[in-house]
């Protein structure tokens, strides 16, 4: 069967998993009469709550005979690496821009990457559809991309279609007609993408680019065959990264097809497959047949730019909530993730029961934390920190380039917020009612921004960042929370009168009747400095009566603060815990006579 390989890439929320569903409707092989559900391969669970692609992931479709392998990528920049990697995989890419918002952060590095590789592009104009979608002005800007990106006269000469995702439509002009659908993009597929080498003669080669798992054949390879064929049972070797050879024997090749994965005896070159057989297999690596060990170019994986140290859980409620929370189980599923995700490191504090675990961003980290929670654990975290790297004997830290749209009556706003944490504005343009601003700025400060962010532009604003490089770090603290914290007295259930007593002295986190310990923090103090508060303090009990003395008392809705509030408010003496049903937030020594002389000590010193 003739063969397309070829990746959808795009910024975040541009729609890519939209039009991969509407494709795979358009599969000879695709059930008419089946259920798709929207978003269908973004499988996993937290990916369907927060509408956005986590991990690449492949599919293919069988249109005109032609076998179409897509792969489907994300558009956040903290899982960029995932879209770097797999371009090596494919023949060329369909590049989605949102008519409304145009061209974004991650559009331009998700296309330079491409270009790099030499691919040729398909452009897709999406959601046409929208208010104000400005079709013309997209396109140029689209234009002046490529242009700046340098792309070569091939690349230039690429074509433009028009679709609504959500709407299943498409055509080669700027309308939509509800009688054309997928086609246009399909037939453009087959006629600008060339087939990858076929070559199916000569020795194997093969390189996974992703890692998948799976709890029966374990770790597994998803990558490209670029020549040869491949069998079950055949003995094959692996060129190592430190350039060891090791052979092993093929014990199953998956092939996808539409939302499954099929077993087959045997693939040949141009395919993408998943190959099992090798347990310790990693991105880059190359597998030959045996006698003809010659190495494929090594694929380049970003290094991690922030790291958070994750602790088993020692406070007063420790075990009452989880079922996985001894330090063994942590560390064999912390060590578990690094067999899936090559961007994530782990490393262990000698026998301390604490784990140094390094991502390419908050969000990153964030995902695991959320994941592990929903699986049983129970641990704490601390604030996420970016990683400095020493370079000439100077300090180095990771520096991104971000790019906020506004309303332009928050504008005065956002400036000062992005000034007080070390942005440097580069320019600004206006557009009707919004303004849109670029900055570089040090990656520390938008650790925790983005909750700020949304709150000050009533969630208006769209903030996007890209990790740019590492340039010599600024001596000055940057991001951290400016107020205290109201830190709970003692151990025991939290009252109404005690809250309404102190909700002059800042915001409250917890309800009445909240199980609470000593050093837990329940509330951000109007203050500068921490405050010790009694949450558990009870109404006196006296022989004067009152008919309506306290009927009258309405205590303020607590602040919601789920993980990502968490890890925004935290400073660096406090930490997050973490159980399947609470997430709370503590100090990290939970003693106020302790706490107090550890701060002299560090002080002085």
């Amino acid at each position: 069967m003739d063969i397309r390989n070829i990746a959808i890439i795009a910024h975040v929320d541009h729609g890519k998993t939209t039009l991969v569903d509407q494709l795979l409707k358009e599969s000879t092989r695709y059930d008419k009469h089946a259920e798709l559900a929207t978003r269908a391969m973004d499988s996993n669970d937290i990916e369907r709550e927060r509408g956005i692609t986590i991990l690449a992931k492949n599919t293919a479709i069988i249109y005109k005979d032609v076998r179409i392998n897509i792969l489907d990528t994300p558009g956040h920049a903290d899982f960029g690496g995932e879209v770097e990697r797999i371009m090596r995989m494919v023949d060329g890419v369909l590049l989605l821009v949102d008519a409304v918002e145009g061209v974004m952060p991650q559009t331009r590095f998700v296309l330079k990457k491409a270009l790099e590789e030499k691919l040729f592009p398909i452009v897709v104009v999406n959601k046409i559809d929208r208010d104000f979608a400005d079709i013309s002005k997209t396109v140029n800007e689209i234009y002046d991309l490529f242009i700046d990106l340098g792309a070569n006269d091939h690349q230039l000469e690429f074509p433009v279609l028009y679709a609504s995702g959500l709407l299943g439509l498409s055509n080669y002009k700027p309308v939509l007609d509800k009688h054309i659908r997928m086609e246009p993009i399909l037939d453009t597929i087959l006629k600008e993408i060339p087939a990858p080498n076929m070559d199916s003669t000569s020795p194997l080669k093969f390189q996974p680019a992703l890692i998948d798992y799976n709890d029966y054949v374990g770790r597994m390879g998803i990558g490209k065959i670029y020549q040869g064929t491949i069998h079950i049972n055949d003995i094959v070797s692996c060129i190592r990264v430190d350039h060891s050879i090791v052979q092993f024997r093929v014990q199953k090749i998956y092939q996808s097809t539409g939302l499954s994965k099929e077993e087959v005896e045997s693939a040949t070159a141009g395919d993408i497959v998943s190959i099992a057989g090798l347990p310790d297999i990693h991105v880059g690596e190359t597998v030959t047949a045996v006698g003809f060990e010659e190495a494929l170019p090594f694929l380049h994986i970003d290094e991690p730019t922030v790291q958070i140290t994750f602790l088993t859980n020692n406070s007063p409620f420790a075990g009452k909530e989880g079922s996985h929370v001894t330090a063994s189980k942590v560390d064999s599923r912390l060590f578990k993730e690094t067999q899936k995700d090559v961007s994530l490191k782990v490393e262990r504090h000698g026998q301390a029961e604490e784990w140094t675990v390094s991502g390419r961003g908050e969000l990153h980290l964030g995902i695991l934390i959320e994941n592990m929670r929903r699986e049983g654990f129970e641990f704490q975290v601390s604030r996420p920190r970016v990683i400095v790297k020493t370079i000439d004997g100077v300090k180095h830290e990771p520096y991104e380039e971000v790019q906020v749209d506004i309303p332009s009556d928050y504008m005065g706003t956002v400036i000062e917020m992005l000034g007080d944490r070390k942005g440097d504005m580069q320019h600004m343009e206006q557009s009707g009612h919004y303004t849109r601003i670029h900055y570089i700025m040090p990656s520390r400060g938008l650790i925790g921004f983005v909750t700020q962010f949304l709150t000050a532009t009533k969630g208006y604003g769209i903030l996007s960042h890209i990790f740019l490089d590492y340039r010599p770090m600024v001596h000055e603290t940057v991001g951290n929370r400016r107020t205290g914290a109201l830190v709970s007295l003692n151990q025991g259930m939290t009252t109404g009168y005690a809250i309404g007593r102190l909700e002059d002295r800042g915001v409250m986190f917890v309800d009445p009747r909240t199980e609470v310990y000593v050093g837990m923090i329940v509330g951000e103090s109007n203050k500068d400095s921490d405050l010790v508060v009694n949450v558990t303090q009870e109404k006196q009990m006296t022989n004067m009566r009152s008919s309506s003395k306290d009927s009258t008392v309405v205590l303020k809705k607590p602040r919601p603060m789920n993980l990502e509030a968490c890890l925004a408010f935290i400073n660096d003496d406090e930490l997050i815990e973490i159980t399947p049903i609470n997430i709370r937030l503590r100090k990290t020594i939970l003693n106020a006579t302790a706490r107090k002389k550890a701060t002299y000590q560090a002080r002085n010193e």
